[in-house]
């Protein structure tokens, strides 16, 4: 077998094997096989990874670590793409609301991205407080806050915020009807107007206890065969146990949801967030570690002290069981797919 190696932007590399079948003809056809290593995005620090797929292509939508990071400060915003799962390109800086705004004063955090009608929606919350959207014609930008306010804050009405208000995710369901959820401790959903920047009546708050047990941050939504999963971050809500991934499932958007267990097991960044996606025909866990971060700055270094900051966006296949429940994510550092 004859393997030769591509590097890549963003870090990952690409071992293309000659995996052969024979055709009904007697042909040799040719596959390639592709080694993803993780994290996948390493010309900069990324962290709390929103993955959608446009027109055929998956972008990448974290927030950004910076390099010499001691807290949760990031400032801007960076998009990566790729269109084979192998070759991760930096579309570069799309958007800085602390310039681009008048009202965002600091921490620009875990943003989200969706399309509708051809315009591209940026979600991104600031101050702890606010969700902010920004427009574009691309899935790239450029990104302008159009509406020159927050879209909400944990002051609207119905809104329920005990912790930050962060960590915007949008649901797009079948019948164009879209969905805001956001929030840190309590779950609020928001039925978005057409124009995807406002909306009408209160929010409904799910019920922790019953439906997300343990529910602290980075949700994220997804359909798989009729059914919506709710997947979150536990963040420091299990005694003696660090952040990991969990989700639960439902017949409708607003629920009621049930939980069934955890994707995703606490991971070194002592933060845990991901996003689930499928893409040709195969679906995929980001989520950050800070494995990049440990492998730059020597042992007994002060520096190690602030890896939690310093993040990297890895991704992982994701499978599902016949009655539906997702299988168990193992942290990895690479794994092989076919090359499409």
């Amino acid at each position: 077998m004859k393997l030769k190696t591509l590097a890549l932007m963003g870090g990952a590399f690409c071992v293309l094997a000659a995996c052969s079948s024979t055709g009904k003809n007697g042909q040799i056809i040719e596959k390639d096989t592709c080694e993803v290593v993780n994290p996948v995005i390493t010309i900069r620090y990324s962290a709390d990874p929103s993955a959608r797929v446009f027109n055929d292509t998956l972008y990448i939508y974290p927030s950004h670590d910076r390099d010499e990071a001691r807290w949760w400060d990031m400032e801007d915003y960076y998009v990566y793409s790729t269109t084979d799962m192998c070759h991760y390109k930096d579309e570069g800086l799309v958007f800085e609301p602390l310039k681009q705004t008048s009202w965002a004063k600091k921490y620009a955090w875990a943003p989200d991205c969706v399309e509708k009608n051809g315009k591209y929606y940026f979600y991104f919350p600031t101050d702890q407080d606010y969700i902010g959207v920004a427009v574009g014609d691309s899935p790239v930008g450029p990104f302008k806050d159009v509406i020159g306010k927050p879209l909400v804050t944990r002051h609207s009405p119905g809104i329920k915020a005990p912790r930050d208000f962060i960590d915007p995710a949008v649901f797009i369901d079948d019948d164009g009807t879209a969905y805001l959820l956001v929030g840190q401790n309590a779950l609020n959903i928001i039925r978005l107007n057409e124009d995807m920047m406002s909306y009408e009546g209160k929010p409904v708050v799910l019920n922790n206890v019953n439906q997300l047990p343990y529910f602290f941050e980075g949700i994220w939504m997804h359909k798989y065969k009729g059914k919506y999963y709710l997947s979150y971050s536990t963040g420091p809500n299990i005694p003696g146990r660090g952040p990991q991934i969990a989700y639960a499932v439902a017949d409708s958007v607003y629920g009621p949801y049930q939980y069934k267990g955890v994707i995703l097991e606490e991971v070194s960044s002592g933060t845990n967030h991901s996003s689930i996606v499928e893409y040709k025909g195969q679906w995929y866990l980001f989520y950050h570690t800070s494995e990049r971060a440990l492998s730059l700055i020597p042992e007994g270094s002060p520096e190690r002290d602030f890896v939690q900051w310093r993040r990297s966006v890895c991704v992982a296949p994701l499978y599902y069981n016949e009655d539906g429940t997702i299988c168990p994510v193992e942290v990895k550092k690479s794994f092989k797919i076919m090359c499409k």
